[in-house]
């Protein structure tokens, strides 16, 4: 299946009053910080060189909108060149928005999605367990939750029922409990963006998609922006044992952000992302379709916590980072048979969206099979210098 990118689908439903900044790769020259609007993308290489640059300015969204900054491409032609299957590499293409940044990520934000997690550990990661798992366990706890306040003195109590009663979590204790889920997603530099491939490791028979807002934090803490991304999840791995969570999340093509970074400014704000609807939908080659959403008005921490969780006085970040908020779609949905619930196909075209962050569109494939990752550290420093910006 082909995807058609157009300026309608994938900026935000208000581009016309969004700061956005992304990344294309201009062959030639390299990797390039640019800002976008519809009628084209717009060098800033004068004001920084890097994404992570850029976010340590005092007010990124100011200097960006004030910038006189030549213009490269036309945003439609970048768009024409997305799809990586049919992808003309002599012309510019659009990558991930972030470079230098950690790419860090929270877990188990939502009732939902912790629920889930609850039911792989105790299926084993064997999604043909996975209902029988889900009827017993709510039975017992139910899936009203979402009332509860993480770390507070009634959740303690529930924990201590949930004790006596054999079905405590480590899911559990990240969900309700006063510690939030951190863990390290991805490498820097290692993200793919729009139009690429995500991958899942080739042993996964259990895997799944998770539609997130990424925030985009600078190296003192202050979000200064956010994007959509894909935490590509391997379900079977992480229910065998939460000790493979570094296998389960972090593959090669396993992280995308995109399309672009949208700077808050007047007309975009934290509250915004507190108020955000994300959709997501996984077309397969066979016909398959599958719907779902995740409603930022119903996380357990508020975002802001969740970065105090990720950066202070023992979590620095010098180039600062980006975190992935987490996601209440856990996909139940049959795709094979009664029982099977959903895992990814080699070909399914995922689509996360929000209206005032766009749309990322990726097609799935084996991690072995996806473009390898060789664009690191030592050749952006190597490039930068070349261009003359470090």
């Amino acid at each position: 299946m082909a995807h058609t990118f157009t300026i309608e689908a994938h900026l935000p439903e208000d581009h016309a009053q969004a700061t956005l900044v992304g990344r294309i790769w201009q062959p030639g020259v390299g990797p390039v910080l640019v800002k976008v609007d519809a009628e084209g993308v717009y060098d800033l290489s004068s004001i920084a060189a890097t994404s992570s640059q850029l976010l340590e300015l005092d007010d990124p969204a100011a200097v960006v909108n004030a910038a006189h900054a030549p213009r490269l491409a036309d945003l439609q032609d970048l768009l024409d060149n997305a799809d990586a299957a049919r992808r003309d590499t002599s012309r510019p293409w659009l990558l991930a928005p972030i470079d230098l940044q950690a790419i860090k990520a929270s877990g188990v934000t939502f009732v939902a999605s912790m629920l889930e997690r609850v039911i792989e550990e105790q299926a084993r990661g064997d999604a043909g367990r996975a209902e029988a798992v889900r009827q017993a366990i709510t039975a017992v706890i139910g899936d009203n939750l979402s009332s509860v306040v993480p770390g507070s003195p009634e959740a303690a109590r529930l924990k201590e029922v949930l004790l006596q009663q054999g079905v405590w979590s480590q899911y559990l204790e990240v969900g309700i409990g006063p510690d939030a889920e951190i863990f390290t997603k991805a490498q820097p530099l290692s993200s793919v963006g729009l139009g690429d491939e995500v991958g899942i490791h080739p042993k996964s028979v259990w895997n799944n998609p998770e539609p997130e807002i990424v925030l985009a934090i600078n190296s003192r803490g202050k979000v200064v922006g956010a994007a959509l991304g894909n935490d590509v999840n391997l379900r079977d791995f992480e229910g065998r044992s939460a000790l493979l969570l570094g296998k389960a999340k972090d593959n090669n093509a396993s992280c995308s952000v995109g399309p672009f970074i949208r700077l808050f400014d007047a007309k975009f704000s934290i509250d915004d992302v507190r108020r955000a609807e994300l959709t997501m939908r996984v077309d397969g080659t066979e016909g398959f379709t599958l719907k779902g959403s995740s409603s930022m008005s119903m996380i357990s921490r508020d975002p802001l916590q969740l970065v105090e969780h990720a950066i202070g006085p023992n979590h620095q970040y010098p180039d600062g980072l980006v975190l992935f908020l987490g996601t209440m779609f856990a996909p139940t949905q049959d795709r094979f048979g009664p029982g099977q619930g959903f895992t990814h196909q080699v070909a399914d075209i995922v689509t996360i969206a929000t209206p005032r962050l766009g749309a990322l569109v990726n097609t799935v494939n084996f991690s072995d099979k996806t473009a390898p990752w060789t664009f690191g550290l030592s050749a952006l420093f190597k490039n930068l210098a070349q261009r003359k910006l470090i």
